[in-house]
């Protein structure tokens, strides 16, 4: 009511369900947990409009409006019309982004009316925009699938995230930070597992067990005659002593 402008109805539906969200997780390093990833959803009370005052308390402050750049074209090709500071857009503020930036609802067309449209924009730290989505229920998705990790909202700009975040996107996603390579390997991401030789069944030989040679029968008759034979004459030998 204070700014004459309507919720869409995805980002009402979540502020019904909550008043905002907040997630972090940390990695552990030598045994100590470091944060690292954040996901930020400010609430209604902090759903606060930027561009309508002075940067800093001093008279005759410039605003963002003083500050936003007009030279950049707009609405070329496919490239979406870019945000204005001034009174023909609404911007609210989603997620400071940690001070790496801001992610910003935007009315785009509030004269004379406001109008229902609205997009998700982010904001760097250059005052450069940058088109995220067009709904916030698509943005809530870039956010969960992100991770939250730093900076993820740079790998939608034309610079990029910096070498750090990089690192933290190759160990926790790396199909998203290598978009130009899968584009270019198919494959090169797929876990090429071949069940045939994973749950091959390995045939064992049998260990054949040594038969001693086997002798003739008339051999084994006269051994166990030789045999009795000098039983019997040890026998006759002790009997004479």
């Amino acid at each position: 009511q204070k700014n004459s402008c309507v919720l869409p109805e995805d980002l009402k539906n979540f502020y019904l369900m909550t008043d905002g969200f907040q997630m972090t997780w940390s990695v552990k390093t030598d045994d100590t947990p470091m944060p690292l990833g954040s996901m930020v959803i400010n609430s209604v009370s902090k759903l606060c409009r930027l561009g309508g005052s002075s940067m800093y308390s001093l008279p005759n402050a410039p605003t963002l409006a003083d500050l936003e750049d007009d030279t950049d074209e707009e609405g070329n090709g496919d490239k979406p019309e870019k945000p204005h500071f001034d009174s023909r857009s609404l911007i609210f503020e989603l997620d400071p982004c940690n001070g790496n930036g801001k992610v910003c609802l935007v009315y785009k067309h509030a004269e004379p009316v406001v109008s229902p449209d609205t997009e998700i924009w982010f904001l760097d730290r250059a005052l450069y925009w940058h088109f995220l989505t067009k709904t916030f229920t698509a943005y809530y998705r870039l956010l969960i699938t992100h991770l939250g990790l730093p900076q993820w909202q740079y790998a939608f700009t034309s610079y990029g995230v910096s070498p750090q975040a990089k690192q933290w996107f190759n160990m926790y996603k790396p199909i998203t930070i290598n978009t130009a390579l899968l584009s270019e390997e198919a494959d090169s991401f797929v876990n090429k597992l071949d069940p045939n030789k994973v749950f091959k069944s390995k045939n064992k030989t049998p260990v054949l067990k040594k038969k001693p040679p086997s002798q003739p029968p008339g051999s084994q008759k006269s051994h166990t005659s030789m045999t009795s034979a000098k039983t019997s004459s040890l026998a006759g030998n002790s009997s004479r002593k």
